[in-house]
């Protein structure tokens, strides 16, 4: 490889948010965040722009639109406009913009549970109502969408869908069809589909990523669909994302909502972005190969050492999803790991319905680090196992 994922790096002096909320004899296997190496061709392009010296108010890098339209078209045959293209420091902000631009105070939001925390709290914090289905989880651990559940969870005050996609945290990549059935209901409830696509790239053999609004005129008219540069090549902390709003009265909505509370992205963004989009292809297909193997250590891992634990092989992102209920953990497995493997994970409860007995674990880390993480959570549970049976 060209690049060296086996390579550990030490965060823990910098400012991560994830090496440094716990302490420092904690592995952070949490918050979605890679603790690889950025792509060269970004460290360059920052260096540059640093070298410069000066950093003013930027504006949208023309070559950044052309890059962007460019790649939506040959990854997705979805043809979009320059004009369609809206730059957000984040796609969080996005979301939240989304549930304030087409919405009046008691409206509703419809989200797919167990999801991203931060898109069950956007209703609230809008003035607006959560309107969750849970995702239906077959005997095999599979995710799958009940549609009946999903049309009937809608109601006459319901006017955002947030779709997450690739899913987080069950890991799946929804079929054309699962898109399709969704778009129909949401478009015949006059509903607007906000999708989250953050890690669209980052996608696994065998599966295909599919913008919802790629799939006909009509579900693009409806949809805002926000994407980032930030998960794939891990430059999340630079801020830089980007709804596509194709109808432009809906895009006028949605720009009239950030007025005044959420701006653009910082000149480091913008360049980060151009750099990574325009050269980081080859890293980006290096990083899917380790991380692929990484699922398949963990998942075989899970299976093999660690009792009571189940876990699906996620289809996208570097997330797993462990089924802790099982496993004999008294209380919160989050809080179990934690204090006695010093291991940190995502509580899976902080996710919604059907998240109770799950935690999220990131595997966007060098082997060596999964590993010990693993060796840490295996240990814990021996300890507990010993426990129990010296109890009886």
């Amino acid at each position: 490889m060209a690049y060296n994922f086996d390579q550990f790096i030490d965060r823990s002096q910098s400012e991560s948010l994830k090496w440094r909320l716990y302490g420092d004899d904690v592995l952070p296997l949490w918050v979605a965040d890679m603790d690889f190496q950025s792509p060269e061709p970004v460290i360059r392009a920052l260096r540059r722009r640093v070298e410069h010296g000066v950093f003013g108010y930027g504006l949208i890098m023309p070559e950044l639109c052309e890059i962007v339209v460019e790649r939506l078209y040959s990854l997705y045959r979805w043809r979009v406009s320059p004009e369609a293209l809206v730059f957000l420091p984040g796609v969080v902000p996005g979301f939240n913009l989304a549930c304030r631009a087409v919405t009046s105070p008691g409206d509703g939001v419809l989200v797919q549970t167990p999801v991203y925390p931060p898109i069950l709290r956007a209703p609230a914090n809008a003035g607006l109502s959560c309107d969750e289905m849970e995702l239906t989880r077959r005997a095999d651990g599979y995710y799958e969408i009940d549609f009946d559940l999903f049309e009937d969870t809608i109601t006459e005050r319901t006017r955002v869908f947030i779709l997450c996609n690739p899913h987080n945290p069950v890991g799946r990549v929804f079929r054309r069809e699962e898109l399709e059935r969704m778009a129909e209901i949401c478009l015949r409830h006059d509903v607007v589909i906000c999708s989250d696509e953050i890690h669209c790239d980052l996608v696994f053999e065998g599966h295909q990523h599919i913008p919802i609004a790629s799939l006909a005129p009509e579900i693009g008219e409806r949809t805002i669909t926000l994407m980032a540069p930030s998960k794939t090549y891990n430059i999340a902390g630079l801020k830089c994302s980007v709804a596509i709003i194709e109808n432009a009265e809906l895009r006028e909505k949605f720009n009239a909502a950030r007025a005044g509370l959420v701006g653009g992205v910082n000149v480091l963004g913008y360049t980060a972005a151009l750099a990574a989009y325009r050269d980081g292809q080859p890293w980006l297909e290096e990083v899917l190969r380790y991380l692929e193997a990484n699922r398949d250590f963990l998942l075989q891992y899970v299976h093999e050492r660690l009792p009571g634990i189940t876990m699906v092989s996620p289809e996208g992102t570097y997330l797993g999803w462990l089924d802790c209920r099982q496993a004999g953990i008294p209380g919160n497995p989050h809080e179990f790991f934690l204090r006695e493997a010093k291991v940190a994970l995502n509580d899976g409860a902080t996710f919604g319905r059907g998240g109770e007995g799950f935690v999220r674990l990131n595997f966007g880390c060098p082997r060596s680090t999964l590993l010990e993480a693993l060796n840490r959570m295996e240990k814990a549970l021996r300890i507990l196992n010993e426990k129990s049976l010296t109890a009886l």
